[in-house]
């Protein structure tokens, strides 16, 4: 029998990589005055992403109870050690200053909505085991980052990019040798239950109960954009580390329906009923975590706030106080 190893080995060619060079400097030079004009007009908005790829459409077959059911068994397996979860709620500075990096690093890379939260998951995962940090933690994290974007992606982030986006404070040899650790301590079970699983499953039999709505198509795109916002939030905050992730995303979705929905305490109570009952948790848990969410936007408001003139200030602080509302946009929350 053959020997096989399972190390991700990114060796490269000298001569791959010198060809590679030469192209990519004719394309820079080719397209360095398009380039700058495209900055000007459209401003920083991160790095673009990608080509656009091809993705399998939605299946009912992996949907439902059933899917939802598996799900909330396999998550606690995820779940970090409570003596982590203690340290990081005792002293949350460092560990949501990393997650923060790893959001910025995600969005400047266009990364699909679920491996920031699956990045920050294998990093929790990490630091249960070890409890203590690495020499660089910025390679810790973005060794995270490297794996989630293998699992979820077709073309993945690059190492270059990921050294590049930690302004080289380690090499591609260290991010890769990190990458081994990782999966080494988490014996190479990296698929982690997260938030952002839960949420398409969850917010189908929602959008069954809204039939008939003239708007519902574009309540409920609305309502998955604001709730990847919510659990990104959460997934930052380390208030929620000991949450299981269905409730995190229960809660979410919940939060979203009182701010966009529109609707009367009797269908927003029942639609809150339903998500209780998927996720299998009481409603009074599932109302207090919905209120922890709504907490958490406003004090992330409120901070963005701050650097404004304070006139304005005052007056959206007392806007944002009266009323439950999500932003539209990732960017709009001072993460």
């Amino acid at each position: 029998m053959s020997d096989l190893s399972l190390w991700c080995e990114e060796v490269e060619k000298v001569e791959e990589v010198e060809q590679a060079e030469e192209e990519d400097q004719r394309e820079v030079e080719q397209t360095a005055v398009t380039a700058v004009t495209e900055a000007t007009e459209e401003g920083f908005q991160g790095q673009t992403p990608g080509p656009s790829q091809v993705r399998a459409a939605w299946d009912p077959a992996v949907a439902g109870q059933r899917v939802i059911q598996r799900l909330l068994q396999v998550e606690e397996r995820y779940t970090p050690s409570a003596l982590y979860i203690a340290l990081a709620q005792r002293d949350p500075q460092r560990r949501e200053e990393l997650a923060k990096w790893a959001l910025e690093v995600c969005c400047e890379c266009g990364c699909d909505e679920g491996v920031f939260p699956l990045a920050v998951s294998l990093m929790d995962r990490f630091l249960s085991s070890s409890l203590s940090l690495p020499v660089s933690p910025y390679c810790l994290v973005a060794a995270c980052v490297l794996i989630a974007s293998k699992l979820s992606e077709v073309d993945n982030v690059s190492a270059d990019t990921l050294c590049a986006a930690a302004e080289y404070s380690f090499q591609a040899s260290n991010l890769r040798e990190m990458e081994r650790v990782v999966l080494g301590t988490l014996r190479w079970d990296t698929a982690s239950v997260t938030p952002q699983d839960f949420l398409p499953l969850l917010l189908a039999p929602v959008g069954s109960r809204m039939e008939g709505a003239p708007d519902r198509a574009e309540l409920l795109t609305t309502m998955r954009r604001h709730g990847d916002t919510l659990v990104a939030m959460c997934v930052c905050d380390s208030r929620f580390l000991g949450a299981p992730p269905s409730l995190v995303a229960a809660a979410a979705l919940n939060s979203a329906l009182r701010g966009l929905s529109g609707r009367g305490p009797a269908q927003l109570a029942a639609l809150g009923e339903l998500l209780a009952a998927l996720c299998q948790t009481d409603t009074t848990v599932l109302q207090c975590y919905s209120e922890m969410v709504e907490f958490a936007l406003r004090q992330r408001l409120r901070a963005g706030l701050q650097e404004e003139p304070m006139g304005k200030e005052v007056e959206e602080d007392e806007e944002e106080d009266q009323r439950a509302g999500t932003p539209t946009d990732m960017r709009d929350v001072d993460f």
